[in-house]
């Protein structure tokens, strides 16, 4: 199969520069603003390399899943808990603190309920909620991952969902094994990352061809 087109020379390492000096911008910047005890998604980059690789109305149900659950968590287990909330393709990662293992069930329990939710996975631990610095430590690092993606010229970036959470950096995304890899490789040798985990949808590269949209036919003017 023909690999899909990427962006080369001058206009992609400057693109690459952008990219990540707005990615750690915004990270910083929202890290350091008023903490929410129940946080939704991930920072999300615009104008990068390549489409989202779900669907506008999966897109749409992600993005519902992750506000329903935020105010269910919120509704039920109030400002004691610290949780994020992350849906990709209808695959919910909740990762955070809880006092109690009822209140990390009870989080669990109450997002598989919402509507188009097919998984959870709980990575919620049991301890005091992280600190402002650390949860500032871990917004950086995400930004730093990304920009490494970025830079990996036969990645996607737009292809994953990055999520760190004390130090242990969670990869989303639909990607075939040889982007599974590669991006987990990129991630581990990111400074400030202690640990990888992996919540992959893997498709076939044949799959992969016929879901990046061929390049545009430009047609040469005449004068």
């Amino acid at each position: 199969m023909t690999k899909p087109t990427l962006f080369s020379g001058t206009t992609f390492q400057a693109g690459q520069r952008l990219l990540r000096f707005s990615a750690l911008t915004m990270c910083l910047a929202g890290a350091l603003s008023a903490c929410a005890p129940v946080v939704i998604g991930g920072a999300v980059m615009g104008g990068l390399v390549a489409t989202d690789r779900r669907t506008s109305g999966t897109q749409l149900e992600d993005e519902s899943i992750e506000l329903k659950a935020a105010s269910q968590i919120r509704a039920n287990l109030g400002e004691r808990v610290h949780i994020n909330v992350t849906s990709f393709n209808r695959q919910v990662l909740l990762t955070g603190e809880t006092p109690t293992a009822q209140d990390r069930q009870m989080a669990e329990q109450l997002v598989g309920r919402v509507e188009n939710v097919h998984q959870v996975l709980n990575e919620i631990a049991v301890m005091a909620p992280t600190t402002l610095s650390q949860r500032s430590s871990d917004t950086l690092t995400t930004g730093k991952v990304r920009a490494g993606l970025v830079d990996a010229r036969d990645l996607f970036a737009n292809a994953f969902k990055v999520v760190t959470e004390r130090s242990t950096t969670y990869l989303m995304g639909r990607v075939t094994q040889r982007e599974a890899d590669h991006a987990t490789e990129v991630t581990r040798t990111t400074g400030g990352v202690k640990r990888v985990v992996r919540v992959f949808e893997i498709i076939s590269e044949a799959e992969l061809q016929r879901l990046v949209p061929a390049p545009e036919k430009t047609t040469p003017k005449v004068n």
